[in-house]
């Protein structure tokens, strides 16, 4: 329950993060300032877990630097462009789109680490797409094409973050894996930052005040709920994004989602669910054969 309760806090989180990104972006504030302001306000709170943790800082020591440089660079991009989807479609679009992420990291799986995949889960992702196309409706006018396609780019890159992360959770803990992307990125996006920021009034120092807190309390409650539950319980949990942005976009922001939304995110949301939950029997399956 506890791992339940905090995942849920996580995805309002990050909803209320995204929120501040489309706000900001709303003032003409740059999608890498924001960037900037979410990895720089997260930096302390990671130096505080990894002090707070047993290992303590000579836990960082790692010799694949070479895959964090990798995660750090496919990273920081799908971020950028999960941010300017926020700022480009309703929340709750963008939001659904997002869901995509399971289906391209399973299809990448197979495709680039030779994973087997059955019937079964082909069936989930073949689903999944059918479920892509009624939400973004090809050749309507619901959702705005290229918005739609900043946000599929989007997820495209963040699955292919999922299967560089699975190569480092080998022998990389989660907390290392989060401090090698903020120290190889906020370099530079602090130079993006220079280039592209600005002054400022309060009302949008404000905004961005609000994506550095809130983004970093997402990752502190992300990392914290794999603490207290297994993936497979928490991970359902990820989809009460699509109530929190649905909900804030209403209220803040007067957009309600489109018939396309109602119907698709369904099953996009089903497919995700469905290879999550095949992907614990397999998991649990190999650990039976191995004992």
């Amino acid at each position: 329950m506890a791992g339940i309760i905090t995942r849920l806090a996580a995805m309002l989180s990050l909803a209320i993060m995204f929120a501040f990104v489309k706000l900001a972006g709303q003032q003409g504030v740059h999608v890498t300032e924001s960037l900037f302001y979410r990895q720089l306000t997260a930096m302390p709170l990671i130096c505080f877990l990894i002090w707070q943790s047993e290992a303590g800082w000579p836990a960082i020591k790692s010799n694949k630097h070479g895959l964090h440089i990798l995660r750090s660079a496919l990273g920081i991009f799908a971020m950028g462009l999960n941010f300017w989807a926020m700022t480009l479609l309703p929340l709750a679009d963008a939001t659904t789109i997002s869901f995509t992420v399971p289906i391209f990291a399973t299809l990448f799986a197979a495709l680039i680490l030779r994973e087997k995949v059955g019937i079964r889960r082909w069936s989930a992702i073949l689903i999944g797409f059918i479920g892509v196309l009624v939400v973004i409706q090809p050749g309507g006018t619901l959702i705005p094409a290229f918005g739609a396609t900043v946000a599929l780019v989007g997820a495209l890159v963040t699955a292919s973050v999922t299967l560089v992360i699975r190569m480092l959770g080998r022998t990389e803990t989660s907390i290392v894996t989060i401090f090698w992307f903020s120290v190889y990125t906020l370099p530079a996006l602090a130079v993006c930052a220079a280039i592209y920021g600005g002054g400022h009034d309060a009302t949008t120092w404000g905004y961005l005040l609000g994506v550095g807190i809130f983004g970093a309390i997402g990752q502190l409650t992300i990392t914290q709920s794999l603490r207290f539950a297994p993936i497979s319980t928490i991970m359902p949990m990820d989809y009460s994004a699509l109530l929190w942005a649905t909900i804030i976009g209403v209220v803040v922001f007067g957009q309600w989602p489109g018939l396309s939304i109602l119907l698709g995110a369904p099953i996009i949301i089903g497919s995700g669910l469905f290879i999550a939950w095949r992907e614990h029997v397999r998991a649990s399956r190999d650990a039976n054969s191995e004992n």
